[in-house]
């Protein structure tokens, strides 16, 4: 993007910011930040809508942007970045994570290794806000990763060898635009994840199986309403080289689901019906393992006690996404060495995304030495 033309679009953005009443802690388009040298952490934040390349249908809506709200944390001339990004099913918005934003004071923090108590004082100012919280916990994972200069995998211990494969998502689509999509993956990804939960899936999947063999992962995404039909459909599907199925019930049917789970060929991941860690234990009998996104669970600190506890109950861990740039997307995947799955496609499905970080080498996930979450700022965007 064009200098002249980001600055125009910037000043729109923060128009449109003030009109919603989320207006930029700072001049988002200025090229240099001033140097705070009080010894405290400083917040900024302002809103950036994430542009799809395609339209991105699951069974419940179709969207062609994603809301997002983009977070730095500086200490002593130091900033670490972070993102809150909110699609409609998280039931939070622009507004919501700009006014906890507004609200956290963070200045009263001298000492950002401190993180559990920072953090710990994030999470107590409201029940919910999990995006907003996720993007001051990604932000500190990144200022403090670059004071210690090393990225959370080596700080962690974890082998970047073992970061698996990452699916690369089909949204549900006309038989034409699912074929365009999956030519477009084919040979850069070892895995697709097949979005379904409609009368169209068995097109869906006929239609990929015409352009490739690669192995698929399903995602209901709560469409499916009758156990007995979803279980015979799962069956299909195994048949398909389908090799896990994501959230196939609804939330609120735990007990049809742990039925279809008992019975399932397959691997049933609990993907809505998980938020937080406290929600493990209340799921663990119902699904064989669960989806880890940073949006649901306010960051990387909590995601990884996920992880922990996961294991310690015999359940299969995979770590996904919303629809995100670089940055929040390189931060869950500091984790991905610790799991079965990754679905850390989100990206990939922007045009303007602000950074630089994770990448995708023969359809495995390429974890760079850069120290914090892994991500360099693109200049200009």
């Amino acid at each position: 993007m064009k200098r002249r033309v980001f600055l125009k679009s910037a000043g729109l953005a923060a128009a449109g910011a003030a009109m919603i009443g989320c207006v930029p802690t700072r001049d988002i388009s200025a090229p240099a930040r001033i140097h705070r040298g009080d010894g405290r952490l400083h917040l900024d934040f302002f809103p950036y809508e994430l542009q799809l390349k395609h339209t991105f249908t699951v069974a419940s809506y179709s969207r062609k942007t994603t809301p997002d709200v983009q977070v730095e944390l500086t200490w002593e001339g130091v900033s670490g970045y972070g993102e809150a990004s909110m699609p409609p099913y998280l039931g939070q918005s622009v507004e919501s994570v700009c006014a906890f934003l507004k609200k956290a004071d963070l200045s009263q923090f001298k000492d950002p290794f401190m993180v559990d108590d920072i953090l710990d004082y994030l999470d107590s100012l409201s029940p919910g806000d999990s995006a907003a919280k996720a993007a001051v916990d990604i932000a500190l994972h990144d200022l403090v990763g670059k004071l210690l200069g090393a990225p959370w995998y080596k700080i962690w211990g974890l082998n970047p060898a073992k970061a698996p494969s990452t699916t690369f998502t089909i949204g549900i689509d006309t038989p034409e635009v699912v074929r365009e999509k999956t030519l477009e993956a084919v040979g850069k990804f070892n895995i697709l994840k097949v979005k379904v939960g409609l009368d169209s899936d068995e097109a869906m999947i006929k239609t990929i199986r015409s352009v490739t063999s690669v192995p698929l992962a399903v995602d209901a995404n709560q469409g499916w309403k009758d156990r007995s039909k979803a279980l015979d459909e799962i069956f299909w599907l195994k048949e398909q080289g389908v090799v896990l199925v994501e959230q196939p019930l609804p939330i609120d049917r735990l007990d049809d689901t742990a039925w279809l789970t008992e019975r399932s060929p397959l691997p049933i991941i609990a993907d809505e019906s998980i938020q937080r860690l406290s929600d493990i234990s209340r799921i663990a009998g119902a699904f064989h393992g669960i989806n880890i996104k940073l949006m649901k669970c306010t960051g990387m600190r909590e995601a990884r006690a996920m992880v922990s506890t996961a294991r310690a109950l015999g359940m299969k861990v995979m770590l996904g996404c919303m629809t995100e740039t670089s940055c929040a997307v390189s931060a869950a995947a500091q984790l991905s060495p610790a799991v079965d799955f990754a679905d850390l496609d989100g990206n990939l499905l922007i045009s303007n995304d602000r950074f630089k970080g994770v990448t995708v080498s023969e359809g495995r996930l390429t974890l760079p030495p850069t120290p914090g979450i892994g991500v360099l700022k693109i200049a200009n965007i």
